[in-house]
């Protein structure tokens, strides 16, 4: 098993470690996202993603990056704590923090064999498909998402 902040890489590390990894044969996968309150909707998301031969690389959302696309109030943890939490996960293998509002560079500097997103995002334009081998969709648990539970804590707290 891989340390946490063995897994929790910048960009330059990243890249070394894919292409030693796509020389063994490895197929690397990316998504991403906020990851902001992790629930089991994530955690399935997740290990889906992972399947098989595959090296799951999951680019996160940095806290600048979320309060541009979702407001001043979010994120509600912070992007070191999250990231950890993502690197304690078995089916990932490394997290990559960005700063942009897409991770159109990240998957342009690291062009994954597969592009990974939930399945709401069928139909719908997707960023880096044009950097990747194939784009495949997952479908989310019905009933987990962190804006339904952030305003079940609203309307409860």
């Amino acid at each position: 098993m891989i340390p946490l902040e063995k897994k929790i890489i910048g960009i330059g590390a990243l890249k070394k470690k894919l292409s030693a990894l796509r020389e063994a044969g490895r197929i690397i996968a990316f998504t991403n996202g906020c990851f902001d309150l992790m629930h089991l909707g994530h955690v399935r998301y997740l290990q889906k993603a992972k399947k098989g031969n595959r090296v799951l690389v999951v680019g996160l959302n940095s806290d600048q990056s979320i309060r541009r696309i979702k407001g001043p109030s979010r994120p509600v943890i912070g992007q070191k704590s999250r990231a950890a939490v993502l690197a304690a996960l078995e089916s990932v293998d490394f997290v990559v923090i960005f700063n942009q509002n897409t991770p159109y560079d990240l998957i342009k500097a690291i062009r994954p064999d597969i592009l990974i997103k939930g399945a709401d995002w069928k139909g719908r334009k997707i960023v880096g498909t044009d950097m990747a081998g194939k784009v495949e969709l997952i479908a989310y648990i019905r009933g987990f998402s962190t804006t339904r539970i952030m305003a079940k804590i609203k309307k409860h707290g």
